[in-house]
Order: structure tokens, then C-alpha cells, then sequence
């Protein structure tokens, strides 16, 4: 079961080549996939992304964040989902948000090899039958169903695995210091991957990959 349960590591980074080096030094890590957060990108161009998707060996996740959703991209949304198409040719999912407009969300579904569709929640955790509609709306759209919510007690992290066991391909996170047991347990739940940070955390609470590794398998 062990190597049945992958990490992905998010890539944050300014410039190409520092995109490239981090990817690379957390695949020596032992990260199993990787993450390309576009939006990390100063001033991020069709070329950049060609660029470093070309040079990195393990499967990417390519997504563009909105200030929204965690992220950092400051172009127009038709910008934003060009850029992330660039990535359809190489990357091995694209990640759009459930909140993207209908119609450009559905041009990246259409693009991607494999498409997630993500959801985020940083103040708090929505009740189990809104996640319910949630993940049952991203399953309709796309391949993998992703939530990250944010809990205020045990009880909203308990919430966030009943979800995951209860609908395949759905990986859901609670972030913050109450939810990091979520994202080494999650894996054994049915999620199909967890994240890892490489040098620096992403999303609250999050734990690098050694960490997370050690946790995993001292559970399996």
C-alpha cells in the first residue's frame, strides 16, 4: 500500500529557472508528483510555463490561482485560462476552480489530459451536505473532485474525511493546525494524493515531504 500513496509538492516560484531547480530538488525529496502554481510566476508568459513543464520529470498538476482561491494571478479570468491551457499539452492535469465561470472552466475540462476541480474555503468548514453537492458538482465536471476548507474544531475535520471515504476520486483537506492529521490520513480515506510543502507551505498547514512521508508510513 505504501507506494500506493503519492505526494505532490506545490512549485512556487518567481522565475523559471528557480520553478525548474525546486522541482527537481523535491523530486530527490521524494515528492511523487508536483504542482505548478502559474499564478507564482512574475509575470507569467506561454513561453515560461512550455519552459519549465519541458525540463521537469515527474507528472504535473498546473493550475492558475485567483486572490479568491488562495492564489496570486493579477491578469483578466480569459488571461488567467489561456495561460493555464498553454500547460494542457504537457502537464498531466490541469486544476480549475468550481467557481470559474461555466463556460471557460468547460474550455479547460475539454483541454486537459486530466482535470481537477477545486474548491476553497479559508474561513471555515461548510456543513456535510454542502460538500456533498460540492464534490457531486466537481464529479460531474471533471476527473477528480479537490476541497480545502478551513476547520474550527475536531468535529469539521471528521466531516472533511467522512466526504472523502464516501466519493472516489474526491480529495479533500482541512487546513490549519487542526487539520494536518487530515493530510497524511486523507490517503488511507480514498484520496488519490496528499500535499506535501517543498521548501515552503503553501496552504496552512501543510508539512514537508519528509514529514509527511514518515507520518504515512508509520500509519500503513
Amino acid at each position: 500500500m505504501e507506494n500506493d500513496i503519492q505526494i505532490c509538492v506545490p512549485v512556487f516560484e518567481k522565475t523559471p529557472q528557480r520553478a525548474v531547480l525546486a522541482g527537481k530538488s523535491y523530486q530527490k525529496k521524494g515528492a511523487d508528483l508536483l504542482e505548478l502554481r502559474i499564478d507564482a510566476l512574475e509575470n507569467p508568459t506561454p513561453e515560461m510555463i512550455e519552459e519549465i513543464l519541458g525540463e521537469l520529470e515527474l507528472p504535473v498538476i498546473a493550475t492558475n490561482r485567483v486572490e479568491s482561491e488562495g492564489g496570486y494571478f493579477k491578469g483578466s479570468e480569459e488571461e488567467r485560462i489561456e495561460l493555464l491551457l498553454v500547460a494542457s499539452s504537457q502537464a498531466h492535469y490541469l486544476d480549475i476552480e468550481l467557481k470559474t465561470t461555466p463556460e471557460l472552466r468547460q474550455k479547460v475540462v475539454k483541454s486537459a489530459p486530466k482535470s481537477i476541480i477545486s474548491f476553497h474555503d479559508f474561513k471555515r468548514t461548510p456543513s456535510i451536505v454542502s460538500l456533498r453537492k460540492i464534490v457531486e458538482e466537481e464529479l460531474s465536471i471533471g476527473d477528480i473532485a479537490k476541497f480545502a476548507v478551513m476547520p474550527h474544531n475536531m468535529e469539521d475535520t471528521l466531516r472533511v474525511l467522512k466526504i472523502i471515504q464516501e466519493y472516489p476520486s474526491t480529495l479533500g483537506l482541512a487546513m490549519g493546525d487542526y487539520g494536518k492529521y487530515t493530510r497524511v490520513v486523507g490517503p488511507l480515506f480514498g484520496a488519490p494524493f496528499t500535499f506535501a510543502s517543498g521548501n515552503k507551505a503553501t496552504a496552512p498547514g501543510q508539512m514537508d515531504i519528509s514529514t509527511t512521508r514518515m507520518i504515512i508510513e508509520e500509519l500503513i
